[in-house]
């Protein structure tokens, strides 16, 4: 911009400020506050970025940078709204160019006052724009970090008194536990004592995951090798008194070689009692010929694979995934925890815990590493 085209514009707006300002000011009044600090854009703001406008003949983006962050950080990010902010910089634009038109001046000197004018506008806008969302996106950030480490606290908390409430219960089921064997050698023939056992048994295997959840069960314990086939055999065999009660056939393929795995062997018996519990609790004397398979097969030299289907209801296919969150249930007595803790333990095992389910067939699959056994 020549000397005389800035000495104009220049000139000009130091007679009209004023007006300019009162004008702008007078429109943005439906969406300012009585406090300043709390108004979208406040009269200090206006000058500054006016007198850029009129008197300053390079539109310099570190200026712009300074007077942008100043007009946002003088406000209160929280409640402050950005359309209000957008508006009125329109607002002030449209003031400025009814102005710039009543200034005596040639078609090409109006050219380059609108074109400043723009430039102006344009790049406190985009650089105010810009600070607000790397306010609004540290504010929601901090906030989401502050729920996280309440909730978090909150769950170190009930996961505290859930595991000492649990421990509470488990001592005396031990000491129930332990008479009943008495009273098995003293009284073999007594009726019930099988049954009170079993319900026991379960019981302390409901305990036990939520024990699980806390890690508290970790203590103490150390991984061992333990047969897979033989830990399916005790399973079958803890779970009979089930199967024999919902007339479930059980079919068990082995397409394996002897295998080992390492780990906690009590949490994977757990796992197969609950995943196959799962499958005879959803086949009612009702369904057509009730039944469970299990199938193992190699996936290669260093994993295997056990399948445990059943031909129960298919799980719809919006639940497939739901199901292995925490205290989702379909039951009307569940906890949710059940499959929940169950991936918990296959992926603390370095495997993997997947449902599939068609129309009369649902597969959950239990993929984990084979352990090496020296000759």
């Amino acid at each position: 911009m020549y000397a005389g085209t800035y000495e104009k514009l220049s000139a000009f707006y130091n007679q009209r400020k004023e007006d300019i300002v009162n004008e702008w000011s007078e429109k943005n009044r439906h969406v300012q506050s009585d406090s300043d600090n709390n108004n979208v854009i406040n009269n200090k703001v206006m000058e500054l970025l006016l007198k850029k406008v009129f008197c300053d003949q390079e539109c310099n983006d570190d200026v712009f940078m300074v007077l942008a962050h100043e007009a946002i950080q003088s406000r209160r990010i929280s409640s402050f709204n950005i359309g209000d902010f957008v508006y009125s910089i329109k607002t002030g634009r449209e003031v400025t160019q009814k102005y710039l038109f009543q200034i005596n001046a040639t078609e090409n000197e109006m050219r380059i006052y609108i074109q400043q004018m723009n430039d102006c506008f344009d790049k406190f806008l985009y650089f105010a724009v810009s600070f607000y969302s790397e306010n609004q996106n540290q504010i929601i950030k901090e906030k989401n970090q502050f729920i996280d480490s309440t909730h978090k606290d909150r769950l170190t908390l009930l996961g505290q008194m859930t595991s000492s409430f649990i421990h509470e219960f488990r001592n005396p089921l031990t000491s129930i536990q332990g008479f009943i064997q008495l009273l098995k050698s003293d009284y073999p023939n007594m009726k019930y004592l099988d049954i009170i056992s079993n319900e026991i048994e379960q019981l302390n295997f409901r305990i036990s995951q939520f024990l699980l959840l806390s890690k508290k069960e970790l203590i103490g314990k150390e991984k061992v090798n333990f047969p897979l086939n033989e830990l399916i055999s005790e399973v079958l065999n803890f779970l009979y008194p089930s199967i024999l009660d919902s007339k479930v056939k059980i079919i068990k393929e082995n397409h394996t070689k002897e295998v080992f795995l390492c780990g906690y062997k009590d949490e994977i018996r757990q796992v197969l009692i609950n995943i196959i519990f799962n499958a005879i609790d959803v086949l009612t004397p009702e369904s057509k010929n009730p039944t469970i398979e299990i199938i193992l097969k190699n996936i290669n030299d260093t994993k295997v694979q056990i399948d445990i289907a059943n031909n129960g209801p298919e799980i719809p296919a919006n639940l497939v995934q739901t199901i292995f969150e925490p205290f989702f249930t379909t039951k009307t007595l569940g906890t949710g925890l059940g499959l929940f803790v169950c991936k918990e333990i296959i992926e603390k095992h370095r495997g993997t815990l997947t449902c599939e389910s068609q129309k009369s067939r649902t597969v959950f699959s239990i993929i984990l590493p084979i352990q090496e056994q020296s000759n």
